[in-house]
């Protein structure tokens, strides 16, 4: 009797074994701090024998190239030991002979790759990253990326330059460091400091969150945390290299109305005046962190964003204002008392 139900199940099992593969294929070819300020060890920005701080970010759009690289996808937050063991053999088979000397350690939701003393690689990899990410997760970002992020740490101009051009197919435009999020990896010059990388996290952690944030509020709180710290058990952004820049274009009279900032499109936000943008931007957040705003003004906004997508009216809402001239005026007072280093 048990013989004609084998020969029914054969067919059964044949052909559960090839939509297995067929969705495994499918799946495949889908793929493309610790509580001190940010510093190079720790994460903070690179400082000029002067003392001034070094931009940590050069204004620019993040990078977008397509390489064959290991691009494991999964729902979020379901990635195994296993994935992250096999995304760090993929990567030594893709880059083991091209870049020597290479430390790799899982910090999820990323793998950290660096050419830096191994020591040296898992403490940025925790005191930067998992500092970072897992501040953020707590105040902004519940969801991980569906898919694996490759950050790789590279201790000197030469080999941070070199890296990029292997990984991208393209020299860096910036020295510091950047998101790629076709590649899905970050590439930075760490010698430089930690703002830029933390900076970056934003980006990658932001984008499974909330995709259809406009650049003002994506860079605003992605540049409030290139020079941060933690306080009460949060993150915390400080006054940073960009305040020079505020206060120069407060003066001028450059600063365009919040209403023009939070309506910018995409490319007119990158366009010429982009580091009076990312200035303004930074600083409407850390003005409204210092409020205690920042993460309600986030909820509302990405909850109602389908009625508001520019995030204009829930700004006017969270900040219990009808003239919002008047508020720019109360703002650029406020900017321009403020000081860096603070």
């Amino acid at each position: 009797m048990r013989r004609p139900v084998r020969i029914l199940l054969l067919p059964i099992l044949m052909g559960a074994l090839c939509v297995g593969l067929f969705l495994g294929r499918t799946i495949s070819m889908a793929a493309e701090k610790t509580d001190s300020p940010v510093n190079p060890n720790a994460g903070v920005q690179r400082k000029s024998p002067s003392g001034t701080a070094v931009p940590a970010k050069a204004e620019m759009l993040p990078a977008v190239c397509i390489q064959n690289v290991p691009h494991i996808r999964r729902n979020p937050r379901v990635f195994t030991n296993a994935d992250y063991a096999q995304h760090i053999m993929e990567l030594k088979r893709q880059y083991g002979e091209k870049i020597k000397n290479l430390t790799y350690v899982v910090e999820k939701p990323f793998v950290v790759v660096g050419n830096e003393k191994p020591s040296i690689v898992r403490r940025r990899a925790e005191k930067t990253v998992r500092w970072a990410v897992s501040l953020l997760k707590k105040d902004f970002f519940p969801k991980d990326p569906d898919h694996i992020i490759t950050i790789w740490l590279l201790g000197d101009k030469t080999s941070y330059e070199a890296v990029s051009k292997i990984v991208t197919h393209s020299p860096p435009d910036t020295p510091f460091g950047f998101f790629n999020s076709s590649q899905r990896c970050m590439v930075m010059n760490i010698s430089t400091g930690g703002g830029t990388l933390v900076h970056e996290i934003v980006h990658a952690l932001l984008a499974p969150n909330f995709p259809e944030c406009p650049s003002w509020f994506n860079e605003g709180l992605g540049s409030l945390y290139e020079q941060c710290s933690k306080k009460d058990g949060r993150i915390v952004g400080h006054t940073n290299w960009r305040l020079a820049g505020l206060q120069k274009a407060i003066k001028a009279g450059t600063v365009p109305s919040f209403k023009k900032l939070t309506g910018t499109t995409m490319r007119r936000f990158y366009m010429g005046g982009s580091g009076v943008h990312y200035a303004q931007a930074r600083y409407l957040c850390y003005y409204l962190q210092e409020k205690g705003l920042l993460r309600t003004f986030y909820r509302q906004f990405h909850a109602n964003f389908e009625q508001d997508p520019t995030g204009y009216k829930t700004l006017v809402k969270i900040l219990h204002v009808r003239d919002m001239e008047k508020f720019k005026k109360k703002w650029k007072k406020y900017c321009m008392k403020l000081r860096f280093p603070g």
